[in-house]
């Protein structure tokens, strides 16, 4: 119609970032042992000194993670930990009642009065009472009344817990309280911590995907007082140059004199001012803290699931198990339907390996088998994406690379690709071998 070439790029796959219980055996059944946590302390250390961090993170051997503002006028401790997939199911199908909390809280800070309908209220409840009930265990004492916010957009399936013992701030919850909201005080720069943790759950390490079950605990946050904050090194470096070129250059003028004091003035201000406002700093210490505190846990790649309805003859049976084993599909159910032949299979399939299975599983069984694909959750993708072959068993099972069988490594090498990110991969293995291409006469 309009006579112009259309570009059509690849369809975008959406994908989930979360973190797991350590696991105790790795992709060969073998011990992990310590190995693990000694190798992420290594990769969090060689990330954190790959972006200049080095000299303000520091990663306890309980994944604490503590950083420093780059003026060193804030500290920030927090430890990552996976939700119970409870808590982050009711999380995910609530959205809609956590945003209503949300705007409520806002307009009980600013002094305006906000209609609500009473069954919304109770709605708030009762979703209160089930995390309660789902929170179980030592680890999750009163942890819903320490709910410093949810994310991403404040509204996700991820918490922020507040465990600083002498901070009792009001939690999500205090517009159920509002009397007992007007006791608790809110420190200066709250608002930065919550931000700070909404842009780290929006877009994850792995490859810049949201966040899904993932709980953030602040377990330390200081302001400690500082006259005089600390220029960066090569701000030093240029008032220490321009100082001895001042002093070789000395002139006795009053020009000079008055030239020279309004330059030092200027090199003070801006020295003060180098890092900008300790709010924004704030929040890109708690953004980077909340990231290398969910680097230092074992870390997993969530693919959305489509449930697969698939009718078919005894004859073809085998065929379509065939198309969904390529396609990394699980069969769930399987039955007979009364008076006809056809079988009924029920199966979930990753909507990444779903291009083209209609056409593909309706070609193998000459039309006698038709799908549907109905979207049904997020499955977390057991390999390790991070996981490299170390002992002579691994190699042997997996060879060098260990990218064969790696799904996990795949996806997020995709989506990094696609967004442009780093791709860890050897273009060429063998540069220096020489290579001799002989013509045959």
């Amino acid at each position: 119609f309009a006579k112009i070439e259309i570009s059509v790029s690849k369809p975008i796959i959406p994908f989930r970032e979360t973190v797991i219980r350590p696991p105790k055996v790795d992709m060969v059944n073998e011990d992990l042992g310590r190995q693990q946590k000694v190798a992420v302390i290594h990769q969090v250390k060689e990330e954190a000194s790959q972006a200049r961090l080095s000299d303000t993170l520091h990663l306890g051997p309980d994944g604490l993670v503590t950083l420093t503002t780059p003026n060193r006028q804030a500290l920030v401790s927090v430890r990552a930990g996976p939700l119970p997939p409870e808590v982050t199911g009711l999380l995910e199908s609530s959205s809609e009642l956590i945003r209503t909390l949300e705007l409520m809280n806002m307009s009980l800070r600013e002094g305006r009065p906000m209609d609500v309908n009473p069954g919304t209220l109770e709605d708030i409840v009762k979703l209160k009472d089930q995390l309660k009930s789902l929170f179980q265990g030592r680890k999750w004492r009163n942890a819903v009344e320490r709910i410093w916010a949810f994310g991403p957009r404040r509204s996700g399936p991820n918490i922020l817990l507040n465990n600083i013992k002498e901070y009792s701030r009001p939690s999500v919850w205090q517009c159920l309280d509002p009397a007992g909201a007007e006791a608790a005080v809110l420190r200066d720069l709250d608002n930065s911590i919550i931000s700070g943790f909404q842009l780290a759950t929006l877009s994850g390490p792995m490859c810049e995907e949201p966040l899904m079950g993932v709980c953030f605990s602040i377990e330390r946050w200081d302001m400690l007082s500082s006259a005089n904050p600390v220029a960066p090194p090569e701000q030093r470096d240029l008032m220490e140059e321009y100082s001895n070129t001042l002093e070789v250059s000395q002139s006795t003028s009053e020009e000079m004199t008055s030239g020279s004091n309004k330059a030092e003035q200027r090199f003070d201000s801006a020295s003060a001012d180098c890092y900008g406002p300790v709010s924004g700093q704030l929040i890109a210490a708690t953004k980077e803290a909340c990231r290398h505190a969910f680097q230092a846990q074992p870390q997993r790649l969530m693919a959305a699931m489509y449930t697969c309805d698939i009718m078919a003859t005894a004859e073809v049976l085998g065929r379509v198990y065939g198309v969904l084993g390529k396609r990394e599909g699980r069969v769930l159910l399987e039955e007979m339907k009364e008076g006809t032949d056809m079988f009924l299979i029920k199966a979930v399939l990753p909507i990444a390996e779903s291009f083209g299975f209609a056409d593909e599983i309706r070609k193998r069984t000459s039309g006698l088998a038709s799908p549907q694909l109905v979207f049904s959750h997020w499955e977390v993708i057991n390999s390790d994406p991070y996981w490299v072959p170390t002992t002579e068993e691994e190699y042997l099972h997996f060879g060098e690379k260990a990218d064969s069988e790696n799904q996990a490594l795949k996806y997020m090498n995709a989506v990094r690709r696609r967004k442009g990110l780093y791709v860890e991969e050897k273009i060429v293995e063998h540069a220096e071998k020489q290579r001799t291409l002989s013509k045959n006469k």
